[in-house]
């Protein structure tokens, strides 16, 4: 790959892939170090996005692997949560078929040279899935503030946030695919 293609941003993309297998491996058994992995994954998910727009290293790679990246995070949480019994299943398996639906769409755009890009109800969905998947991990009491329930209502709120921008999506999909 030339220095272009492969970049801080690339690498910092690479790096939360490869934080994945080992979250797998720890979050289920201690969910305290799969919350500290997870934050770690999420903080190179800002800094990658950030540091691409910044210094405009923007690359066709980063903008395949950083979504496949975000959705692999995303979806192993919420079954790790599923199994920990900390979500609902419906809510995991609601958010997933969201997930493989728009990133589906997405790359099915991007194939035709249509680039859909991220909405501002989708980020959003995005920043309250992580809050609450590090606070559904966490599940502790702090200072007599019960980190799962708001934990709870935040994975509830992101549901919905994911079926409003998922419509979204697809409105502007077929707008764009014609």
């Amino acid at each position: 790959m030339n220095i272009r293609t492969f970049n801080l941003p690339t690498i910092l993309t690479v790096i939360r892939i490869l934080i994945i297998p080992l979250f797998v491996i720890e979050a289920p058994s201690d969910p305290q170090l799969g919350a500290f992995l997870f934050l770690v994954a999420g903080i190179t998910d800002f800094l990658d996005g950030y540091l691409a727009r910044k210094f405009k290293q923007v690359t066709k790679l980063g903008i395949i692997l950083d979504p496949i990246a975000d959705k692999l995070l995303i979806i192993t949480a919420l079954i790790i949560l599923v199994d920990l019994v900390r979500v609902p299943s419906w809510i995991a398996t609601t958010i997933i078929l969201r997930e493989f639906i728009i990133t589906t769409l997405r790359f099915y755009a991007l194939s035709r040279g249509i680039v859909i890009p991220a909405e501002t109800a989708g980020k959003a969905k995005t920043v309250i899935q992580m809050i609450s998947i590090l606070l559904l991990l966490i599940a502790e009491e702090i200072y007599g503030i019960d980190l799962y329930n708001i934990g709870l209502v935040l994975i509830y709120i992101a549901t919905g946030m994911a079926v409003y921008s998922g419509v979204g999506y697809i409105i502007h999909f077929w707008r764009n695919i014609k």
